[in-house]
């Protein structure tokens, strides 16, 4: 896979000549969602050149998953994060997310014990308690006929959820205006990544300042539940609990306010954007495929019977979860992973200097028809445990892999499931006449414009 010396057989991967001097970059500020799937096709590591503020950079696009396993496992150390991550850490700052090195493995070991499954099953009950009360919700508009924004309810729950969970912190007061703030936050950051050119951020363009009015908004949530739990006494036995009672191994010191800024900062974020966006992806896909959606509801009729979900149903609920898989297939959230290497490097015969960027696409790498038959259908079957998957590891990264690999992946398949399996015992979700659905890449994949959808009474 590698070489140090690199032969005169390695050579300089096909990809797109683009424009002089800007490369690619229009194409790819105009969508590059469409642009990597333009290019995939040019081989299994395509080159291709972006102009930035800083100059012009040389990319590889990765299609194959051994190659994903190379750069986000076996030689991991030679690969850090870039590009979008560095643009995040302006409102996340040095969290889980973004930091690197000895802070982030110590990090890690301090948040693990709060994702462990053990204890992510005790948020079952939760988890079902928020979805029963956002139906009760839903029971006016189903009743008028009105669509409803499932992108924006689910962003809502999501984040109604890892407050309760996660931080003991009811934000169903905050839902819209935390959604918005996160909303823009991303979309800010998504479009400076892409940018050919872009004035400082301390200048007070119209962007800049709605950039700084959002964070702030996110500040003082966050700050103040660090002072609210600081002075009561009491830090709890939650993830902040666990953030502000952890002491450096070597030093004994605790975490600063900014350092427990930086991480609830992170968990709220990539808690419940990441999985609200599959669940609207879910729905979406569901309505387009009401065989699968019957099945779906078959399995629910017979193991729940009307029934709330419990966390001891979810093993009897094997085509709730490959639902969930499969939308997780067709529309990753995080559907770009960035690198930098550190040195030279060889990737399927193909040179990487030192310096170039790594582009690894889960969107590319699940609609790989090597690897998937009929790549572009919506499919859950193919995730059934009863079948033989003979696919390499990582032609399946929705969680990416690796030392890195998602924390909360467990906690985000378990909350899914119980989510489809409340809410479609309730109702049937259609799209809202004449509305063209698409995808938005920013950080993550959203519906571009929301997804308005109509309620149907499920047993009717």
């Amino acid at each position: 896979m590698s070489s140090k010396g690199h032969s005169a057989a390695v050579k300089i991967a096909p990809g797109p000549k683009g424009l002089p001097v800007l490369g690619s970059s229009l194409e790819m500020m105009r969508n590059p969602l469409r642009f990597v799937d333009r290019i995939r096709w040019q081989g299994d590591v395509v080159r291709f050149r972006a102009a930035t503020p800083s100059g012009t950079l040389i990319a590889h696009l990765l299609t194959r998953p051994e190659h994903a396993e190379y750069v986000l496992k076996d030689n991991v150390g030679n690969y850090r994060k870039s590009g979008v991550y560095d643009r995040a850490a302006l409102f996340v700052g040095n969290g889980l997310l973004t930091s690197s090195g000895k802070h982030w493995r110590r990090q890690r070991r301090i948040m693990q014990p709060a994702f462990g499954r053990r204890r992510i099953a005790g948020f079952a009950a939760k988890m079902a308690s928020a979805t029963e009360r956002m139906l009760e919700r839903w029971a006016e508009p189903a009743e008028r006929g009105a669509a409803l924004d499932v992108a924006r309810e689910m962003m809502r729950l999501t984040l109604t959820i890892v407050g309760e969970t996660m931080l003991s912190t009811d934000f169903s007061a905050e839902t819209d205006k935390v959604g918005r703030a996160v909303g823009y936050l991303l979309w800010y950051t998504g479009r400076r990544t892409t940018a050919i050119f872009s004035l400082p951020d301390s200048w007070p363009t119209p962007r800049n300042q709605r950039f700084r009015k959002e964070l702030d908004v996110l500040e003082e949530l966050v700050y103040g539940l660090i002072n609210d739990r600081r002075s009561s006494g009491h830090h709890g036995e939650d993830l902040l609990g666990m953030l502000i009672d952890a002491r450096d191994e070597d030093t004994g010191e605790a975490m600063s306010d900014r350092q427990l800024r930086d991480e609830v900062m992170t968990i709220l974020i990539a808690g419940h954007e990441t999985t609200a966006n599959a669940l609207a992806w879910t729905w979406f896909l569901l309505a387009r495929h009401p065989e699968a959606a019957g099945r779906l509801r078959a399995e629910l009729d017979e193991t729940l019977g009307g029934r709330t979900p419990t966390f001891a149903d979810l093993s009897s609920l094997p085509y709730t979860k490959m639902v969930f898989q499969e939308a997780l297939r067709l529309y990753p959230p995080v559907w770009m992973m960035a690198r930098i290497a550190n040195e030279d490097d060889e990737i399927g015969g193909y040179r990487i200097p030192r310096g170039s960027r790594i582009a690894l696409s889960p969107y590319v790498i699940h609609r790989n028809p090597d690897l998937w038959e009929r790549p572009e259908e919506f499919a859950p079957e193919r995730f059934d445990p009863a079948r033989a998957d003979d696919r390499p590891r990582y032609a399946y990264i929705p969680f990416s892999g690796g030392p890195r690999n998602c924390i909360g992946q467990h906690f985000a398949t378990m909350e899914a499931q119980l989510v489809i399996a409340t809410v479609a015992q309730r109702y049937s979700l259609d799209l809202a006449p004449g509305q063209k659905v698409e995808p938005e890449p920013s950080i993550t994949l959203r519906p571009r414009n929301g997804l308005p959808m109509l309620l149907r009474e499920a047993r009717t």
